[in-house]
């Protein structure tokens, strides 16, 4: 090895030392945070024209929903929309979500004896059922009928009441099997009923009242399309609902309701978008104005911006070792 650190072969022919690598990353503008940004300077003059600016534009945004939400209950045409609507009921326990085999219901090569992740509802006698888990077994079953004021019967259309998407991607071509809500529960022993029995020659993908009832709800109150009206209703028309009230509530503490609705150019009524429209906008205007007030009695002067960080000029290593 010479004394420069490079070594010899036995040929004597000199062998340069290794370049060490470098971990200093390669300079661009990107990596050393040097690309142009907008840094707008906060005055006051600024927060509370932005405040009144989205005042201006929450509070009659808002207002036009409040009032396209609640003209959906005084005109009734068609297609008039029938929920149902349970309280206290929390199809979003972890247990109740996971109860359910998506293959089997896909009815996907082989997986119609698939129950995975049913359990309870995973079998019965020995036999697999289908659909298994706590989901289908707990399928409302209340009906509902209606006629108008002259005797007539108003036809529920059931549909088109589920996500297209559900049926085509969701469901297959898979009839129920060993269904438990099908069976005489008493002979077999079952103390606790489920809810609505299926029809076993239908498939799954054709069941729309099960498609609706397996889109497990977010909160513990909410609302399901039970079909569709296809007949105008009249302001003050009376009608006659006969219900059979099948499905228990009150094991659980819960509680039912029937609701009619029909739909505007927003969707159906729901007041919650148009007050928090109204609300921000409000809260932004009352801001603008105590923000007004604070800076017409105690105005303060705006500093200079050009000591800010991002303004001053820092001088070069080149130029400072001058």
């Amino acid at each position: 090895m010479s004394a420069n650190g490079a070594s010899t072969s036995d040929s004597g022919v000199a062998i340069p030392p290794a370049k060490k690598e470098s971990k200093k990353p390669k300079y661009s503008k990107f990596t050393q945070q040097e690309l142009p940004a907008c840094k707008p300077l906060l005055t006051p003059g600024w927060v509370i024209a932005t405040f009144v600016v989205v005042g201006i534009i929450f509070i009659p945004i808002g207002a036009v929903t409040l009032l396209a939400s609640n003209g959906v209950i005084k005109d009734m045409d068609a297609p008039i929309y029938v929920y149902y609507q349970l309280d206290n009921f929390y199809q979003n326990h972890r247990r109740y979500v996971k109860s359910r085999n998506d293959k089997q219901l896909r009815g996907d090569n082989g997986a119609a004896n698939e129950t995975t992740g049913c359990k309870p509802e995973a079998t019965i006698n020995g036999l697999p059922i289908a659909p298994c888990g706590l989901i289908a077994w707990s399928l409302f079953n209340d009906t509902y009928g209606f006629t108008d004021n002259t005797g007539n019967s108003l036809n529920v259309n059931k549909k088109g009441i589920a996500w297209k998407s559900d049926r085509e991607d969701k469901f297959g071509k898979i009839t129920p099997q060993n269904f438990v809500n099908n069976m005489n529960s008493s002979a077999l022993g079952i103390e606790i009923i489920g809810g609505k029995a299926l029809p076993e020659n239908v498939p799954l993908d054709e069941d729309e009242d099960l498609i609706v009832w397996m889109r497990t709800a977010a909160l513990p109150t909410f609302r399901k399309l039970y079909g569709k009206i296809e007949t105008d209703l009249k302001k003050d028309q009376s009608l006659n609902i006969q219900i059979e009230n099948n499905y228990n509530t009150y094991t659980f503490g819960g509680g039912k309701k029937l609701v009619l609705s029909t739909t505007s150019w927003l969707g159906g009524k729901n007041n919650f978008l148009g007050i928090a429209y109204l609300t921000v906008g409000i809260l932004c205007m009352f801001l603008a104005f105590v923000f007004f007030l604070v800076h017409f009695r105690n105005p303060r002067p705006l500093g200079d911006p050009s000591y800010l960080s991002w303004n001053r000029k820092i001088p070069s290593a080149a130029n400072s070792s001058h």
